[in-house]
C-alpha cells in the first residue's frame, strides 16, 4: 500500500516549530494571538499525525523512511532523516493529541499571566522537540532533540521563576536528567565505535542484535550499551534512583504537569527502550535490570504517594509508579505490554493532571486537606477526575485495567513471582491513594471541616475552554482498553505493533484479571472506609506505625541521602578547589606581578638622573670586574 502521508510527516514538528519562532520573535505582544497560533500549529499537527496514523492502521503500509546527508567526510557520512513505523505513527498521534489539549486548556489556566506568550512558546518548542525525538531515524538524531526535551523542561518547569521553589525544582530537573543521559551518550559513543560502518540508525541496530547476528558485538558489550541506555531512560522517564526529579516539578504550571508527565518527557524514557528494543533482547541481564528496577519504582513510589498532602504530588508519585509498570512489561519481554500501558496511561494521567489544574484554579490551595465537598459544585471536573482515577486504579471496564492486566500476565508467564507480587502490592497502593484523594477532594459536605477553606470562597466550575479538554480525554481513559484485548481475535495492538514477532502472553489472563480485580476492588474498598464513610480512623495508621508514616512522608529520605552524600561533598570540594584558585593560583600570579613591580621600582631608583650616582655605578662595577678577572690567580 502507498504511504502517501508518510511523505509529509516532516511536517508534523515543523508546525510547532514555526509557532514557536513567531511567539518568539512576537515576545509578549501576542496575548490572544499568541495562543492562537500555538493551538492551530498544534492542531496541524494533530490532523497530519491522525492521517498518518490512520495510513497505517490496516497493517498493509510498509515503513517509510527518507533521509539526507548531513556530515560526510573521508571514509565516513552521517545522515539525518524519518521514519515513519507503526509505532512512531502511534506515538505522533498521542503526542500531538495531548500537546493540543493541553494548548486549548491552558488558554483558560493561564489567561491572567502575563508571560502567556512566552509560555506558549516554550510549549511550542516543547512539542517539537518532542515530536522531533519520535521521528528520529536514528540514535544520534534521537539524542540531540533528546537534550532539547530537557532544555524545555528546564524552562517550563521554572516558567514562574520569581519563586525560589520553581527556580530550585528546575535546576534539580536539570541536573539529575543529566546523570543519565551521560549514561546515553556514552551508549551512543559505544555504539557508534562497535556498530559496523559506525551505522546508528534504527533499522542497521534492529539487524546487528536481532537473534541470529548479536554475535557481531561481544555479550558484555551488549550488556554495557543496553544498561547505559536504560540510565537515559531511568533519568527522564523518572525510576528510582533518579526519580527525585519528577515530584518537584510540579512547582511549574498544572497544564506543564499534565504534558510533561502524560505523554510526552516521562514517555521518552520507554520510547527510547522500545526504539532499540534489540539491543535488551540480546542481553538477559538487561532485561532482569530493567524489570527489578521497574517492579521496586512501582511499589516504591505507589507507598510515597499513600502520604501526601499535595494534590499534583501525590499523581507525580503515580507517573512515577505508572512507569515502572511500563519497565517491569518491558524487562519481562512484553514490548506491547509496555507500550499499552504507555497509551492509557497518557490519556488518564493527562486527565488526572488537567482535573487538577481544574480545582487549583478553583480553590487556589493544592492541600487536599483543605478541600471537600468539590463535587457538588464542580461536576464536570468529578466525574472526569473519577473516571481517570478508576482507569489508574485498574478498575474494569476501564483502560488502566486491560494495560495492567496484559503486564501482570506477562510478568507471570515468565516465571516471576517476585515480580508478579510486587505488581500486584502496587496496584493496592495505587487503588487506595486515589480512593483516599478522590474522598478528600471530591467527597464529604461543603463546609464541613476538610472543606472548610473552601467552604467560605465562591467554588464554580472552571470554563468550557478547560472542561472540554476533560471531557474529550475522558472517553480514551475509559475506552482505549478495547485496542488489546487478551481474548482471540479482541484487540490487535501487539499484532500491529510487532507484525510477525507478535507472540500473545496472556496465558494467565483468566487469574490475573480476577486477583488485580479483587485487588482494585479491596484498595477502593478501603478507601471508602478511611475516607468516605469514617469507619476507620484516618489516624489509626500513624497512631500505630509512626516511624513508616514518618519515613512515607519524608520519601524515604532519599534527598536528605544525595543532599549529604553527593551535593554536600560536591560543594565542599567546590569551596577546596575555589580557595586554591584564589589563594594558591591566584596568588602566584599576584607574586610575580609584585616582583616585577618591585624590580620596577628598584630600577627607577638606580635610574635617577643623578651623575654621581651613575659615576659611583660605574666605578663599583668596574671593581668587581677587576676583582673577579684578576683575582683568578689567587682562586
Amino acid at each position: 500500500m502507498d504511504t502517501v502521508y508518510s511523505h509529509y510527516a516532516w511536517l508534523i514538528p515543523i508546525f510547532p516549530l514555526g509557532a514557536f519562532l513567531i511567539l518568539a520573535a512576537a515576545g509578549r505582544g501576542m496575548r490572544t494571538a499568541g495562543s492562537v497560533t500555538a493551538m492551530a500549529a498544534s492542531l496541524a499537527s494533530l490532523v497530519l499525525s491522525v492521517l498518518v496514523l490512520l495510513e497505517r492502521l490496516n497493517g498493509r503500509a510498509a515503513e517509510y523512511n527518507a533521509s539526507f546527508d548531513w556530515i560526510a567526510t573521508r571514509g565516513f557520512q552521517l545522515s539525518i532523516g524519518y521514519d515513519v513505523t507503526n509505532l512512531t505513527a502511534l506515538m505522533l498521534a498521542m503526542v500531538s493529541l495531548i500537546s493540543f489539549l493541553v494548548s486549548m486548556y491552558s488558554a483558560g489556566y493561564m489567561k491572567n499571566d502575563d508571560r502567556i506568550t512566552v509560555f506558549y512558546a516554550y510549549i511550542s518548542l516543547f512539542t517539537f522537540s518532542m515530536l522531533g525525538l519520535v521521528l528520529a531515524d536514528n540514535l544520534l538524531m534521537l539524542y540531540m532533540f533528546w537534550e532539547l526535551v530537557g532544555v524545555c523542561s528546564f524552562l517550563l518547569i521554572g516558567f514562574w521563576y520569581t519563586k525560589p521553589a520553581a527556580k530550585a525544582a528546575a535546576k534539580k530537573a536539570f541536573l539529575v536528567t543529566r546523570v543519565g543521559d551521560v549514561g546515553l551518550l556514552i551508549a551512543v559513543l559505544m555504539l557508534f565505535w562497535y556498530m559496523p560502518e559506525h551505522e546508528l540508525s534504527f533499522s542497521a541496530i534492529q539487524n546487528v542484535f536481532n537473534e541470529g547476528q548479536s554475535g557481531l558485538i561481544a555479550q558484555g558489550i551488549t550488556t554495557a550499551i543496553a544498561l547505559l541506555i536504560f540510565t537515559g531512560a531511568i533519568g527522564k522517564s523518572g525510576q528510582f534512583p533518579l526519580h527525585v526529579w519528577l515530584p518537584d516539578a510540579m512547582e511549574g504550571p498544572t497544564p506543564i504537569s499534565a504534558l510533561i508527565h502524560a505523554a510526552t518527557m516521562v514517555a521518552a524514557g520507554v520510547f527510547l527502550i522500545a526504539r532499540t528494543y534489540s539491543i535488551f533482547e540480546a542481553s538477559a541481564a538487561a532485561m532482569e535490570t530493567v524489570a527489578f528496577i521497574g517492579a521496586f519504582t512501582a511499589l516504591f513510589a505507589a507507598s510515597i504517594a499513600m502520604v501526601q498532602k499535595d494534590l499534583k504530588r501525590i499523581l507525580a508519585y503515580s507517573t512515577i509508579s505508572q512507569l515502572g509498570f511500563m519497565m517491569l512489561a518491558l524487562g519481562a519481554g512484553s514490548l506491547t505490554g509496555g507500550i499499552f500501558h504507555l497509551l492509557t496511561h497518557a490519556f488518564f494521567k493527562a486527565l488526572l493532571f488537567l482535573g487538577a489544574g481544574s480545582v487549583i484554579h478553583a480553590v487556589h490551595t493544592q492541600n487536599i486537606h483543605e478541600m471537600g465537598g468539590l463535587g457538588q459544585r464542580m461536576r464536570i471536573t468529578a466525574w472526569t477526575f473519577g473516571i481517570g482515577a478508576l482507569a489508574l486504579a485498574g478498575v474494569p471496564p476501564l483502560s488502566g485495567f486491560w494495560s495492567k492486566d496484559a503486564i501482570l500476565a506477562a510478568v507471570l508467564d515468565e516465571g516471576h513471582p517476585l515480580l508478579f507480587a510486587a505488581g500486584l502490592a502496587a496496584s493496592l497502593l495505587t487503588a487506595l491513594y486515589m480512593s483516599r484523594l478522590f474522598f478528600l477532594v471530591f467527597g464529604g459536605k461543603s463546609g464541613a471541616k476538610t472543606g472548610a477553606k473552601t467552604g467560605s470562597r465562591k467554588v464554580l466550575e472552571s470554563p468550557l475552554v478547560m472542561t472540554v479538554p476533560l471531557v474529550v480525554l475522558a472517553v480514551p481513559a475509559a475506552l482505549l482498553g478495547l485496542v488489546e484485548l487478551p481474548w482471540e481475535g479482541w484487540g490487535k495492538l501487539g499484532s500491529w505493533l510487532l507484525g510477525s514477532t507478535y507472540s500473545p502472553q496472556h496465558d494467565s489472563s483468566a487469574v490475573v484479571m480476577i486477583m488485580s480485580t479483587a485487588v482494585a476492588a479491596l484498595g477502593l474498598y478501603i478507601g471508602w472506609l478511611v475516607y468516605g464513610k469514617g469507619m476507620i480512623s484516618r489516624t489509626a495508621a500513624a497512631a500505630r506505625l509512626p516511624w513508616l508514616v514518618n519515613v512515607l512522608e519524608n520519601k524515604y529520605y532519599i534527598d536528605e541521602l544525595y543532599r549529604y552524600c553527593i551535593v554536600r561533598p560536591v560543594l565542599g570540594i567546590g569551596t577546596l578547589l575555589v580557595l586554591f584558585d584564589r589563594y594558591i593560583v591566584g596568588g602566584a600570579v599576584r607574586l610575580a606581578g609584585g616582583l616585577a613591580v618591585l624590580a620596577g621600582k628598584a630600577g627607577t631608583r638606580m635610574q635617577n638622573g643623578q651623575v654621581q650616582t651613575y659615576g659611583l655605578l660605574t666605578a663599583a662595577g668596574l671593581v668587581i670586574l677587576i676583582v673577579a678577572v684578576a683575582g683568578r690567580r689567587f682562586w
